[in-house]
């Protein structure tokens, strides 16, 4: 678009401080704008520019939203499924890929045992003969066995599409670099021009969901998710150190970005956040 040019969009957001105030700064700019004769050219040209980059950045975040995921999603239903199925249910020898898988299908079983044996001391059930019991026991172990055998191949399948859509994913970023500079910019024009009281609510937000107090439960279970999806064991020596020092560097990544890009560009949205977070 001839239009379209990366420098000209809201400089101001990426201003940094001097010794004269950005206000004063924005007064003059304003003042002179207005006595521009080519200020409705430029402000139908801005606005232009604008739309153009609103649309492209929307496009361009579906597409790389929805393509990844619809790849995923076929691969898996056409390709993976039945090939991995296949493969995986003819080793009969196999069924967990990990002693996790183990534990939780023995727990599942002992719990069923104890769930039969109660319901017979209370009367909910007629009492059963050993060879009855141990039929009952035999079948939810074969029941057990089949689901966490496909549950093994489901990790299989979630490991090669997963990574397939990684490589969608970043092939997308690396041809349509144009478009990817200018969701950049959509974004940073977006975040930098909010106001001083949103950008600090959005701060502490962000900071009390991914490294607050109780931020811990939540990364425990979205570590033990992300194993699970994997077929991964879950460690819990592995979870309980991933806890302890990924939300720490986070933090100080996070505050060093407030000291060192921040704290320049909008000194004001600090301040607030200061406030509001004492």
């Amino acid at each position: 678009m001839k239009y379209w040019n990366l420098k000209k969009i809201n400089q101001s957001a990426f201003e940094k401080t001097g010794i004269i105030p950005r206000s004063m700064n924005k007064l003059f700019n304003r003042f002179k704008q207005e006595l521009n004769p080519n200020a409705e050219v430029e402000a139908l040209e801005e606005f232009k520019v604008a739309k153009y980059q609103t649309s492209t950045s929307v496009k361009y975040i579906i597409v790389l939203m929805i393509t990844p995921i619809l790849i995923n999603q076929f691969s898996k239903i056409i390709i993976l499924d039945p090939l991995i199925n296949h493969l995986w249910n003819s080793s009969s020898a196999y069924i967990f890929l990990n002693p996790s898988q183990e534990e939780r299908a023995f727990a599942d079983l002992q719990r069923f045992e104890e769930k039969l044996h109660f319901e017979i001391l209370i009367g909910k059930l007629d009492s059963l003969p050993i060879e009855s019991v141990q039929k009952r026991m035999s079948d939810k172990a074969l029941e057990i066995a089949l689901e966490y055998s496909q549950e093994s191949a489901n990790a299989i399948k979630n490991i090669i599409a997963d990574l397939i859509s990684i490589i969608i994913f970043l092939s997308i970023l690396i041809i349509n670099k144009r478009q990817f500079s200018i969701l950049k910019s959509f974004i940073n024009e977006s975040i930098y021009g909010l106001s001083d009281t949103a950008k600090a609510f959005l701060i502490i937000l962000f900071t009390d969901i991914f490294v607050g107090f109780h931020s811990p439960h939540g990364w425990e279970i979205v570590i033990e998710a992300i194993l699970r999806h994997f077929g991964l064991p879950e460690s819990r020596d592995f979870i309980f150190i991933f806890i302890s020092t990924f939300p720490v560097i986070l933090d100080t990544i996070f505050k060093y970005w407030i000291f060192r890009y921040l704290n320049k560009i909008s000194p004001s949205a600090v301040a607030t956040y200061h406030n509001m977070n004492e």
